[in-house]
């Protein structure tokens, strides 16, 4: 599934301890609807892999697709030490206000489960509805130390085909993508290299920086604050994944929220959102829990 139309493309601020930053956006849908949603992508990844999802969302929601700090369009922070999960959530409530809407729609891939998921707990929380793409709150360490092998990497490509040829081997685990498919996330998932020419990664690699430090990855277990939150919430799981594993799966159905499940064949961590049966579990979700909001 390609789209045929483009999101609006801006910019807007966010702060940490170093200053004002400021946060790409990507935007479907008119200011004018009374559903809005927030997608929120994984760890090296960027807004723009919500472009299939974006467009069949914009019939009912606004969307509203940021580039996390320090990926994609967004600026880099000063430090290493800024990066992480309070700057993050901090960004992300900004983005809410942005939205201008009392309760929101959240989707998540991976990293922007994990913030979903976090904001989701908080007391008055302005999220209704949660769908989480491929994360849990138990993430085992083998499934980190896989992605320390690359996160925070900065390799420099000759030309757009030698990037291109790096985007399918790292996110395999997405699945079977068509050749525009892949090509649409190699194309945000490039920057140009203004020294060298050529193509290097469209984030800051000081976002790996905890990963490399001795001792930093273990299991992460998030258990009690997924047992505070109430809203419906959707889990969508790569068949094959090595992240959100089928026991972590299936208890999130039976604790807290008592999450819906749907697992997605042929791919792993995680599903990549741009197949139309894929989009569909999405939608057809939200679609159903209309009534369900809080």
């Amino acid at each position: 599934m390609i789209t045929q139309t483009r999101p609006r493309l801006d910019r807007m601020l966010g702060l940490s301890q170093h200053g004002f930053h400021t946060l790409a956006l990507a935007e479907w849908g008119t200011a004018d609807k009374h559903d809005v949603a927030i997608c929120v992508h994984g760890l090296t990844r960027n807004g723009r892999d919500f472009d299939a999802l974006g467009e069949a969302m914009s019939q009912t929601h606004r969307v509203l697709c940021p580039d996390v700090v320090g990926r994609g369009g967004s600026d880099w922070l000063a430090s290493e030490d800024a990066y992480g999960y309070p700057q993050y959530m901090a960004d992300m409530a900004a983005v809410i206000a942005r939205g201008h809407a009392a309760a929101v729609d959240w989707v998540g891939t991976s990293m922007g489960g994990l913030i979903g998921m976090m904001l989701a707990a908080q007391p008055r929380t302005p999220i209704r509805r949660l769908v989480i793409n491929d994360v849990g709150p138990f993430v085992p360490k083998a499934a980190l130390q896989r992605l320390a092998d690359y996160v925070g990497a900065d390799p420099h490509f000759a030309d757009f085909d030698g990037g291109l040829a790096y985007i399918k081997r790292i996110h395999a685990p997405f699945g079977n993508l068509s050749a525009a498919q892949w090509h649409h996330l190699a194309s945000h998932s490039l920057r140009p290299d203004d020294r060298e020419g050529g193509y290097r990664l469209a984030y800051d690699p000081k976002i790996g920086a905890a990963f490399r430090e001795p001792g930093r990855i273990e299991d992460v277990d998030l258990w009690k604050l997924w047992d505070t939150i109430q809203c419906p919430v959707l889990v969508l799981r790569g068949a094959d994944s090595d992240l959100l594993l089928p026991e972590t799966a299936e208890q999130m159905t039976k604790r807290g929220p008592g999450a819906e499940l749907v697992e997605i064949p042929d791919c792993g961590h995680a599903p990549a959102l741009l197949d139309p049966e894929q989009v569909a579990v999405v939608t057809d979700w939200l679609a159903r829990t209309a009534d369900q909001r809080l």
